[in-house]
């Protein structure tokens, strides 16, 4: 059995004083207040250029980041599907009994690093950035829920994401099971060439905060979704892969079930056994 290496990390509430500049370096990496007026003239740049706008638009949604939130927060898009085209925004819609939500992906600086740049983030080769992330700053993933009300963005809440780079999209899924709405964000695994999917189930909906189930699959390890105890939280089975010498494969899974009581994920087979997601 192949185990993936995860990151974890603390998380806590958003802070909204500036990060500070790392002294005995010079360029806007390392300059939080630099970094922000190039953020603030390139989308003074974007808003010209736009054609149509509205209250609650992407570029919106970005001025608020940048007034809210602290330096070095960013804003995601997608990786580009084509060399040269214009990657989407990390940003879904949502209508929900005549209120429109806004889910998007934002990642922010660690402080006391330099601050983090998206380009170093978001595609398949930035997965590797887990093995030396802090020559490029260390980022810290978010899927976040807005609520827009009254002209602006209210947070309703925030679900960290257990990775640090090799971002790929974001879409809006269905479990088969019992038709319970998840938001599946995906990232690359270079390193085991495969990929990883945060899956945040909405069980109590919308606006209430996400039950988070991993799932991932590449060359000799997989985990698949699966419902195995017929309850509301999703469950998964963790395949077994064998190597022969001459071929990898699996011939063998195990099942984990979601405990209530304890807030984990526990192996059907050795319950000393667990995992967070």
């Amino acid at each position: 059995l192949i185990l993936i290496p995860i990151l974890f990390f603390s998380c806590g509430k958003k802070k909204k004083e500036s990060i500070p500049a790392v002294q005995g370096y010079d360029g806007a990496a390392y300059s939080p207040n630099k970094d922000a007026e190039i953020q603030r003239y390139n989308l003074r740049v974007k808003e010209q250029q736009a054609v149509r706008r509205t209250p609650y638009d992407t570029l919106s949604l970005i001025s608020y980041v940048l007034n809210n939130y602290p330096r070095g927060t960013y804003l995601l898009n997608f990786d580009k599907t084509l060399t040269f085209n214009v990657p989407k925004p990390a940003v879904i819609y949502l209508h929900r009994q005549d209120v429109l939500y806004v889910l998007a992906v934002i990642a922010r600086s660690k402080p006391g690093e330099r601050l983090i740049e998206p380009k170093n983030i978001i595609g398949y080769n930035q997965s590797y950035i887990d093995l030396d992330s802090t020559k490029l700053g260390t980022a810290f993933f978010y899927l976040s829920l807005f609520k827009c009300t009254q002209s602006t963005f209210q947070l309703v809440w925030e679900a960290p994401v257990p990775s640090h780079g090799g971002f790929k999209d974001m879409m809006m899924k269905t479990w088969n099971y019992n038709g319970t709405p998840f938001v599946r964000l995906d990232f690359y695994y270079a390193r085991g060439s495969g990929h990883i999917d945060y899956n945040y189930f909405l069980i109590n909906g919308l606006a209430n905060y996400p039950h988070l189930l991993m799932t991932y699959k590449g060359i000799n390890f997989e985990r698949t979704l699966a419902n195995v105890n017929n309850d509301i939280f999703p469950d998964y089975y963790e395949h077994i892969f064998y190597d022969s010498g001459s071929r990898v494969y699996s011939d063998d899974s195990v099942a984990f079930i979601w405990n209530r009581k304890e807030s984990l994920y526990i192996n059907t087979r050795n319950k000393r056994q667990t995992r967070p997601y």
